[in-house]
């Protein structure tokens, strides 16, 4: 795969240089700075997870996935290795990743955390091993071990109050998490709220909102419900419930929260698990990344729906979004599959130059799919760093293998469009 700085001539990189802050291979990476917005997506080896500061210092965390090991097994084969190592769980590495940037921001706190759906790898895993809150009667892992130790102010998911679409969520997990919604409200004073297809408005600049007019979060789709690109205008993608049969309602990846969040020309698409194929044979409501796609058009980056599975990145979404960068979080051999993979690379769905980074590339995944050895980056958190205004943004990998946030290689800067 060609990296889009191969097509940028050298002098941009002088003409941006008062954008971005200066750095090189094996430097530190440097502190956030208002105007700058950086996008961290985290490699733990066990699930998604993003985290934002947007320009004002208002801080933001897409999912804290967190999947257990099997007990009496030193490691599940189909999974890469922990990042930085297994001496703690994915939770803990998160909280510690956090931890380090938001010394640079207002409050120290993350402003707005959101479980983008109810899998383990988005959200973590309880099990009888998980220690105990001190806070309340729940357990730690993923999100509720985040907030053991750094304040979230609140909190949006696809299911407050109820949790019963498209049927009651009851499993252990979901039970633990809402004792600790339950508990944070109480003893926190955190706020949970249901994210709110098409709105605009509540994912909000906290801080400095009137110093950056052009900074704009657009909740696009959850449980179906998708924005039209319209005003605030929304609409049920799904059928009702009552014309289904329960065996065909939407499943947990169909209900994710998606998202764009938009800086001047900057545009940054993330959808959690939609699938974009229908089941085998299933019908074509099913897929949901085409409405979205229409909705919000071309961007400039965009993480992979569904970590790059076979249901996902259908040839029309993939040709609507048209990204300069794509992003895969993915420590697991089936993600992404090799047809998903042709299609990011295919300039029959899109001209141009594209470059693909991953978070941790499974090595068997890589012989199976021919170009997967050849990505911009196959392993390390990619830190998207946009500059002011929104005009560039530059991709930064760094190391994941310690706690140093060494830069491994700089990409860019690219040119929004």
């Amino acid at each position: 795969m060609k990296q889009y700085i191969n097509y940028i001539a050298p002098i941009l990189l002088v003409f941006f240089s008062n954008q971005v802050v200066a750095q090189n291979v094996g430097d530190i990476l440097p502190e956030w700075t208002h105007g700058t917005l950086d996008i961290h997506e985290i490699s733990t080896g066990r699930g998604s997870s993003t985290f934002i500061i947007m320009p004002d210092g208002t801080t933001m965390l897409y999912d804290a996935g967190e999947v257990t090991e099997i007990t009496d097994a030193k490691r599940i084969p189909r999974y890469v290795e922990i990042k930085p190592d297994s001496t703690r769980a994915a939770g803990e590495w998160i909280t510690r990743y956090i931890e380090r940037l938001i010394k640079q921001t207002p409050l120290r706190q993350i402003d707005y955390a959101l479980i983008s759906h109810f899998h383990w790898d988005h959200m973590g895993q309880i099990t009888e091993n998980s220690p105990q809150s001190k806070y309340g009667l729940y357990k730690q892992a993923g999100i509720t071990r985040i907030a053991e130790q750094i304040p979230i102010k609140t909190i949006l998911d696809r299911g407050w109050p109820e949790y019963n679409y498209p049927t009651e969520q009851s499993n252990p997990t979901i039970l633990n998490y809402r004792a600790f919604l339950n508990s944070q409200i109480e003893s926190n004073k955190m706020k949970v709220e249901k994210f709110k297809s098409g709105s605009n408005e509540q994912i909000v600049l906290q801080y400095k909102s009137k110093d950056y007019p052009e900074f704009e979060v657009r909740n696009v789709a959850v449980n179906g419900e998708v924005w039209t690109g319209v005003s605030n205008v929304t609409r049920s993608h799904y059928p009702p419930l009552d014309d289904l049969e329960k065996e065909n309602y939407p499943d947990e990846n169909m209900c994710s929260m998606a998202l764009r969040l938009s800086y001047g020309k900057f545009d940054y698409f993330t959808g959690g698990d939609i699938r974009g194929i229908p089941r085998i044979g299933g019908a074509n409501w099913q897929d949901i990344e085409t409405p979205i796609a229409k909705a919000i058009g071309p961007v400039e980056v965009s993480l992979l729906n569904h970590h790059g599975y076979i249901d996902s990145q259908n040839a029309f979404f993939v040709s609507t979004l048209r990204p300069q960068v794509w992003l895969i979080s993915v420590w697991d051999s089936a993600h992404p599959s090799p047809m998903v993979y042709k299609r990011l690379i295919s300039e029959k769905l899109y001209p141009g130059p594209r470059d693909i980074f991953s978070t941790g590339m499974h090595e068997a995944n890589k012989l199976v799919a021919v170009g997967l050895d050849k990505l911009a980056s196959d392993q390390g958190h990619i830190v998207l760093r946009v500059a002011s205004g929104g005009d560039t943004f530059q991709v930064i990998v760094l190391d994941d293998n310690a706690e140093n946030n060494k830069i491994k290689s700089i990409h860019g800067p690219y040119i929004c469009r």
